[in-house]
Order: structure tokens, then C-alpha cells, then sequence
């Protein structure tokens, strides 16, 4: 009985372990700066706050607002991200689908920077 206990504590250990180290590996950079830009495209002021690194919290207002008067979705994301310690350089494919009316204009995805901020990925702006 006490093998058994010591392996499903081991088991729940190892589990544990992973969940918290997989915020370390590229897909949780590339899934932060996925959910930024699906919090951007629905105008979600408060998503985007929790997603913005320190140095970007000022211009959380501004992001939000960015669709603010067009209907906005995204378009075939995928993101791939290389993991340099407590950075990342994420690359986006895809677009921004902005509906004016009478106008749709696809905007094309870019490269962005993320940093990781009290154990999350947090997104700092698009790099080159």
C-alpha cells in the first residue's frame, strides 16, 4: 500500500512539473502571442492588459481600440517561437481580416518579442 501511494505521488509530482515547465517552451510563447492578438482583433481591454509585458501596460487602452470601429477577426495563425531563457522571438503567419464596409483589408502578421514576466509569457512589441 505505501509503493502504491509513493508511486501516485510521484506520478502527481512529474505531472506537476511538466504543467509548470511547459510555460517555459516555445508553444507557450507562440499560445501568449496568440491570445494577445485574438484579445486585440475582439477589443478585450482587460485580456490585453494581462497579456502586455510591464514595459507595454500604457498602451493597452490603445490596442484595444485598434478594431474598435471595424469588424476584425484573425485569419490561419500559426505561430512557432524560439525560447532564448526569460525571452522569445514568436513568428506569426496569417492575418488580421479588418471589415470597413466597403473596404476589407488583410493585415499581414509579423514577428513579435515576448518576455517572461512572474513565471508567464507576457507580449513586448513586434520585433524585426
Amino acid at each position: 500500500m505505501k509503493r502504491v501511494f509513493i508511486g501516485l505521488l510521484l506520478v502527481l509530482l512529474t505531472g506537476l512539473l511538466a504543467a509548470c515547465a511547459g510555460e517555459s517552451t516555445p508553444e507557450g510563447a507562440a499560445e501568449a502571442v496568440q491570445n494577445y492578438l485574438q484579445a486585440k482583433v475582439d477589443g478585450d481591454v482587460d485580456a490585453i492588459r494581462g497579456l502586455l509585458c510591464a514595459e507595454m501596460e500604457s498602451i493597452a487602452p490603445r490596442e484595444a481600440n485598434t478594431f474598435a470601429s471595424v469588424e476584425a477577426s484573425l485569419k490561419d495563425v500559426a505561430c512557432t517561437a524560439e525560447v532564448d531563457g526569460d525571452t522569445a522571438r514568436v513568428d506569426c503567419d496569417g492575418t488580421i481580416l479588418a471589415d470597413y464596409g466597403q473596404e476589407e483589408l488583410e493585415l499581414e502578421l509579423s514577428n513579435y518579442r515576448v518576455v517572461k514576466e512572474a513565471g508567464e509569457w507576457k507580449w513586448c512589441g513586434e520585433t524585426e
